[in-house]
């Protein structure tokens, strides 16, 4: 806590938080476990019920609601499915609260800081929502303000999720083996890291400083207005383009939407590769043509950093599920690893070797342009984790980062560019060492 004012707040937000949530779940929990008691539940029912849940008690729900979604190898179906909706824009603030929140944490009236500033966002998420406005000196910007109370409610939200996490491995010891544990604090530690403005500032800037030195023309990032930005309020240059997942709306600003994609990911690996950063969080709405034709990487909340060692493990990994070799993916496993515990790669790969007829298939039907199944994909790269950990290799948290966001870029490459084959020659789109 920042201050003695910070830790009363907290003590009484915590306490109006727990007595909320405590009301929404007994309510909504009554209805389940009446249908539980009935026996054959109806997961479909179940899981309205919870997203009902979620989306009232609100950020930190909703952004649990959008991990279930993302992770359909970790969830029953009916959960994913009904979890979509937490992936749409949720309620927006008031803007009178967004109003209050820019003058206390900027230290001004609206008019004395903005020459204009629309009261209608252009994005409401679950953490904060992003307005567009016009600086005193005439430039355009966008300007990211927190919802209210939304780091308090976090904090709290977290003591009650990792004290439920503990309950469900104590009463149904299936979980702990499910690794629900880890994937709290893999949610923990995602969420906690997109409530600090400045640390995403820094993000930015760190990024850009890569394309400078790489003498990177091909993408930017917007510039950062530290005078206008604060850990709640960040104010940022405002991009004009569409998402590069818009091949239509791509047509406008290029005549080769498949070289943009490309750009984008040679940038993306190469970072990766030569300066161990990468944007974790590369989806649909974070990477943009702009009208100037250059790529826009935006919304780095988060980030990942790698050692050359995980680097050396990827590129073996990714290789391997490329060719389909349950090798070299045990090679890249074990390089990955970082506990040193002489783990055998050949009887690893022997155990990896049950789930590659799996991902043959996958790839058999991405050669016949039939539908990319990420469900499928998803659930391969948990089952080779299972297997890693049980074979007494500790796999690092950028790993889970790395994959996700591979995928992501899976699937643009799928539908832009099928003849790419992304896994197998991802080593392709890393240009030389800075």
């Amino acid at each position: 806590m920042d201050s003695f004012s910070e830790i009363v707040s907290f003590g009484l937000h915590s306490s109006l938080r727990v007595a909320h949530s405590s009301f929404v779940f007994s309510t909504k929990l009554l209805g389940i476990l009446t249908k539980l008691a009935k026996g054959e539940p109806n997961h479909r029912e179940i899981a309205i019920s919870l997203r009902e849940a979620f989306s009232s008690l609100g950020a930190t729900y909703i952004k649990l609601g959008q991990f279930i979604a993302s992770a359909p190898s970790l969830f029953p179906i009916e959960y994913v499915e009904e979890m979509q909706a937490c992936l749409d824009s949720v309620r927006p603030v008031q803007f009178r609260d967004i109003r209050s929140s820019v003058e206390r944490e900027l230290g001004g009236k609206l008019e004395t800081l903005f020459h204009s500033f629309e009261e209608t966002p252009l994005a409401s998420a679950s953490i904060a929502q992003v307005h567009a406005a016009v600086t005193k000196e005439g430039l355009d910007v966008v300007v990211k303000v927190q919802r209210p109370d939304v780091h308090l409610t976090l904090k709290t939200d977290m003591q009650i999720l990792g004290l439920l996490t503990k309950v469900l491995e104590v009463i149904a010891p299936e979980f702990k083996k499910s690794g629900l544990t880890a994937m709290f604090q893999e949610f923990q530690t995602s969420i906690l890291q997109e409530i600090d403005f400045i640390q995403e500032a820094k993000n930015i800037e760190e990024f850009e400083a890569y394309l400078l030195k790489a003498k990177e023309t091909r993408a930017r990032v917007p510039r950062v207005y530290h005078a206008l930005s604060t850990k709640k309020v960040l104010t940022m240059e405002r991009f004009y383009g569409v998402p590069i997942t818009d091949e239509k709306g791509l047509r406008q600003f290029t005549d080769n939407p498949r070289k943009v994609l490309s750009d984008a990911l040679e940038i993306w690996f190469s970072s990766l590769s030569n300066q161990g950063f990468f944007h974790a969080d590369v989806h649909a709405g974070n990477l943009m043509i702009l009208k100037d034709g250059s790529i826009g990487f935006i919304d780095f909340g988060i980030v990942g950093r790698i050692s050359p060692k995980i680097w050396r493990g990827l590129m073996l990994f990714t290789q391997g599920i490329g060719i389909g070799d349950p090798t070299l993916v045990a090679k890249g496993l074990v390089e990955m690893d970082s506990t040193d515990s002489g783990v055998n790669p050949t009887l690893l790969a022997k155990e990896l070797d049950s789930v590659f007829n799996e991902l043959e298939s996958v790839y058999v039907h991405l050669t016949e342009n039939e539908m990319f199944d990420e469900s499928k994909v998803n659930r391969i790269m948990f089952e080779m984790k299972e297997i890693a950990e049980k074979n007494g290799l500790k796999i690092p948290r950028e790993f889970a980062l790395l994959m996700k966001q591979m995928l992501y870029f899976d699937r643009y490459v799928k539908s832009m560019a099928p003849e790419i084959n992304l896994f197998r020659d991802s080593q392709n789109f890393v240009i030389g060492k800075t």
